[in-house]
């Protein structure tokens, strides 16, 4: 294997990193294995990310605002609350063969013995919460949606999608339609509207 010469930039160790972690898990990845992945040494990666934690934090970074900008592009297609709101649960909610799913399920079992870890995934958390009150708050202003505390209820579907993802993605004990609807009719009875609505 050739090696590339020393100007592999922080991005594309980034997003190698990201490949093996997605590829291995994070407690499996080895800062070795992202090095041979780009043809750079070890000394490479150290030089831009000065511990393995450190590189796994800033994959995991990495994941987070590709994710978050996926979710502001969402929100901005919505031209309604409703609209909105729909968006951001069909986004939140494994898709395909939910890679980023499994990428999350790994990276909160890392944030247990991480601090850097739990404060990336921290911040990913609280701003799809954040997002999801603001569609709820929007729809009680234009009187399409009926929520007494948008917070708690965007709190509450999140959190509803976290242990449902789980069980769709690492047990397989529910299918995707069994999640969208349970999802939906939760979301209907938090915002006052038919589950058709957010259909």
């Amino acid at each position: 294997m050739v090696r590339r010469k020393v100007d592999v930039r922080r991005e594309e160790i980034l997003a190698a990193a990201v490949d093996e972690v997605q590829s291995r898990g994070f407690a499996a990845t080895r800062v070795s294995d992202v090095a041979k992945a780009l043809g750079v040494s070890p000394a490479l990666v150290f030089y831009h990310f000065e511990t393995k934690d450190k590189l796994l934090a800033a994959a995991l970074q990495q994941a987070v605002e590709r994710d978050l900008a996926r979710l502001d592009a969402t929100v901005a297609r919505g031209r309604t609350p409703v609209q909105q709101v729909r968006g951001i649960l069909r986004l939140y909610a494994p898709q395909g063969d939910a890679p980023g799913w499994t990428l999350w399920v790994d990276a909160w079992a890392e944030a247990l013995r991480s601090n850097e870890m739990r404060d990336v995934a921290r911040g990913l958390d609280h701003r799809w919460k954040e997002t999801l009150a603001a569609a709820i708050r929007a729809g009680n202003l234009d009187g399409t949606f009926r929520c007494t505390d948008p917070d708690a209820t965007a709190w509450r579907l999140t959190a509803l999608l976290d242990g449902l993802a789980v069980q769709v993605t690492v047990t397989h004990n529910l299918t995707r339609a069994q999640l969208s609807r349970w999802v939906r009719e939760a979301a209907a009875s938090e915002l006052g509207v038919q589950p058709q609505t957010l259909g």
